[in-house]
């Protein structure tokens, strides 16, 4: 991405700044928007380390890592984050993982969000496959992902080891040359 910006329906991408740190800090350290997460809420220390991993990752050869601020357009604030990471042995394909700020859940952004990361994969980076796992709970993301054009594929079981507890996982994907969300965006 490299200072390129890719918008959508109400929705733009960006590489994360330092400047970001608070945004991201009220996801990935509020309790309500890491409750599926495979992990507790993060502290401003561990969100300033992410930070610092995806401008390192930013500068790499080759890049396997993307950590985008989401940006609402209408007002410019970072609302959300997504993550691409390909996968080393097999760079056409990637997992991604996404997270909203919770006073933006319900309005149909987690979709409109997962059209936008799906499009910048398959268009920008070359890949073939995404796929991204969610928590058997969490039917918000269950929902977007399948209205954005991912399918489900199956489930992992004891997959991650959360608040004490193993959890499954649930795996959806999206493949470049079924995928028709590229016309849903116009683009």
């Amino acid at each position: 991405m490299r200072g390129y910006e890719i918008t959508g329906m109400g929705l733009g991408l960006r590489e994360v700044t330092l400047g970001d740190v608070d945004a991201l800090l009220a996801i990935y350290g509020d309790p309500a928007a890491t409750e599926h997460m495979p992990f507790e809420p993060r502290t401003r220390d561990e969100v300033e380390d992410i930070v610092a991993e995806a401008l390192a990752a930013a500068a790499a050869e080759p890049r396997h890592l993307y950590v985008l601020a989401v940006v609402e357009l209408e007002t410019g604030q970072v609302v959300g984050v997504a993550r691409i990471r390909i996968e080393a042995d097999h760079p056409h394909s990637a997992e991604i993982g996404l997270g909203l700020r919770p006073d933006h859940w319900g309005r149909g952004m987690g979709a409109d969000l997962i059209r936008l990361v799906l499009q910048y994969g398959f268009k920008h980076l070359g890949l073939h496959r995404i796929w991204g796992a969610r928590a058997p709970a969490n039917t918000a993301a269950q929902l977007a992902m399948l209205v954005a054009g991912m399918v489900e594929e199956g489930r992992i079981r004891h997959h991650v080891r959360a608040r004490g507890v193993w959890r499954d996982s649930i795996v959806h994907s999206a493949l470049e040359d079924e995928w028709e969300g590229h016309r849903s965006l116009g683009r």
